[in-house]
């Protein structure tokens, strides 16, 4: 957490406020992210005016000419928007204030996030230069899956997550997709059909799309551009719903180990 549907709703809540606006103020409170914010940070944005906001994957691209400001909220990262900014609490690590009154806070209980600078071309960032395709775009479809897939014996959800691979599909939405596509996460992923694997594409798009509809999911600590949290856990067919009924079927819902994370799965709706 956050994955892409919480990512896409905080750069949709945050992007109106800041874009074509210029950096007056750059606060640091604290340095110590997953990577350290740069000392120059506020020597490079004062003074310059933000384009767009981007995202690539769990990305936040805030466009500044020819230059970006990265920001990954890690775990437990949010983005406020703020025009009368409460008193700094013990984990907001960096401000950015703008001409039009707006403060954007940025807060990291576990400060495994990241604020970075990328002057010039941003796609051969180090963190985005082997990202693989995005899952709503035309490049993400069941050819590109069925290739990509054919020499890969490790099981379809771990493919699913691989970055390498679709960008943004994370743990919740991988198990939630599955289930929507009738496949179950262990099954390996040179044996799922080119037909299945269209369906699963269908079904990790309306997944994700559902999700930032309903402002991305809230288990602990997220929370959007406005502090709200986001209420896509309330509908979720499999994920943290082991033994409870299936909401298609009501057979009891499984629950496994991959990767060290938890798979949920309908054994009758899921082959």
């Amino acid at each position: 957490m956050p994955e892409l549907p919480e990512v896409e709703t905080t750069r949709r809540g945050v992007a109106p406020h800041v874009e074509r606006q210029k950096v007056t103020a750059v606060r640091v409170y604290d340095r110590r992210l997953r990577w350290p914010v740069p000392m120059d940070l506020s020597r490079r944005l004062v003074g310059r005016t933000v384009d767009r906001v981007d995202r690539r994957s769990k990305y936040l691209l805030f466009r500044l000419g020819a230059d970006t400001l990265i920001v990954h909220m890690g775990m437990t990262g949010s983005l406020r928007v703020f025009t009368a900014p409460p008193p700094k609490q013990v984990h907001d690590h960096v401000e950015l204030e703008f001409d039009n009154g707006i403060v954007l806070r940025y807060r990291d209980p576990r400060r495994f996030g990241a604020m970075l600078w990328s002057a010039g071309s941003s796609p051969t960032h180090p963190l985005l230069a082997k990202l693989g395709v995005e899952p709503f775009s035309a490049q993400f479809n069941g050819d590109y899956l069925y290739r990509a897939t054919r020499n890969r014996r490790a099981a379809i959800k771990l493919a699913l997550m691989d970055s390498h691979l679709v960008v943004g599909v994370g743990n919740i939405y991988a198990n939630e997709a599955l289930f929507r596509a009738g496949i179950r996460p262990r099954r390996a992923a040179n044996r799922v059909t080119r037909t299945q694997l269209v369906r699963l594409v269908d079904s990790v798009r309306s997944t994700l799309s559902e999700a930032i509809a309903k402002g991305g999911s809230t288990l602990r600590d997220y929370v959007d551009s406005r502090g709200e949290p986001g209420t896509y856990q309330l509908d979720y067919y499999v994920y943290g719903r082991a033994q409870e009924p299936c909401r298609v079927c009501g057979t009891p819902i499984r629950s496994i180990r991959q990767g060290g994370r938890a798979s949920s799965y309908c054994p009758h709706c899921q082959r």
